[in-house]
């Protein structure tokens, strides 16, 4: 089960969404992948979870921008309510230096909220979750005092989800290309280039996750790729498989589990 909440209107320059999931897990130990996208995310969780290493995570946490996948462990059921944020954003948000670390543990006031938003999961009260997210991000959104250029670029960014040059994203914003990237790996930890080619992977990806049959050539044409087989290096780099395997791994998972199988994939 998966949701998601449009954070209100004053919060959506620096949060994508809220999102809830719920999952069964039968065995005694299911470990899963998560691919990256272009997003930082703070993570409550309910349940068991561990890392690849079967150390138990703390709830909340952040998983920082990623640029290869990350495994985790779990058992039984788990329950997640997070925070999707824009990697630019997500440091200043919490108020804390930028790190480019792909899982952070710190000690934040945030942490505050576990046993209130337990308290929703245990009454099913979902809605209430989002909101007591929400009241907690306005109360301080006012001492934020958002960087116009970065937001500029964000936006030129993701309307062109990836596929623009850092020089055009640039002008976007209004700024040089040596003053945004100095901005940028200030506010995130990575370059503007950096983000730009993990949001173009997160488009293919989703892109193969819906279509697994779409030719891998005419992809790297549609999303901007030199050739095929520069898309084939980015794809790997992110994922750790080609585009290709990537494809016959999703139409046999969906052959295996049923009609009714639904993938969540960011636009």
């Amino acid at each position: 089960m998966h949701q998601e909440y449009l954070p209100p209107e004053e919060l959506q320059d620096t949060i994508k969404c809220f999102w809830y999931n719920r999952s069964e897990h039968k065995q005694a130990l299911s470990s899963f992948e998560v691919l990256p996208d272009g997003y930082a995310e703070i993570i409550f969780y309910f349940g068991e979870l561990y890392d690849a290493a079967l150390k138990p995570l703390p709830s909340p946490f952040m998983v920082g921008l990623l640029n290869q996948p990350i495994h985790y462990v779990t058992r039984n059921r788990l329950e997640v309510i997070a925070i999707r944020c824009f990697p630019w954003t997500v440091f200043e948000l919490l108020g804390l230096p930028s790190n480019v670390s792909q899982l952070v543990v710190f000690e934040h006031p945030l942490s505050n909220l576990q046993k209130p938003l337990q308290k929703c999961i245990q009454e099913g009260k979902i809605e209430d979750a989002m909101v007591l997210l929400s009241t907690y991000f306005l109360s301080f959104q006012a001492q934020l005092s958002p960087n116009t250029m970065l937001y500029k670029a964000g936006i030129a960014m993701r309307k062109a989800k990836g596929i623009m040059p850092v020089a055009q994203i640039a002008e976007a914003a209004h700024a040089t290309v040596r003053t945004l990237e100095r901005k940028f790996k200030q506010s995130s930890g990575f370059t503007v280039k950096d983000v730009t080619n993990i949001m173009r992977f997160e488009q293919v990806r989703n892109h193969l996750w819906l279509y697994p049959e779409s030719n891998i050539a005419g992809l790297a044409h549609d999303f901007g790729y030199t050739d095929q087989a520069h898309l084939i290096r980015e794809f790997k780099r992110f994922s750790g498989t080609t585009p290709s395997s990537f494809a016959r791994n999703i139409q046999k998972r969906k052959l295996a589990i049923s009609d009714d199988f639904v993938a969540f994939v960011q636009s």
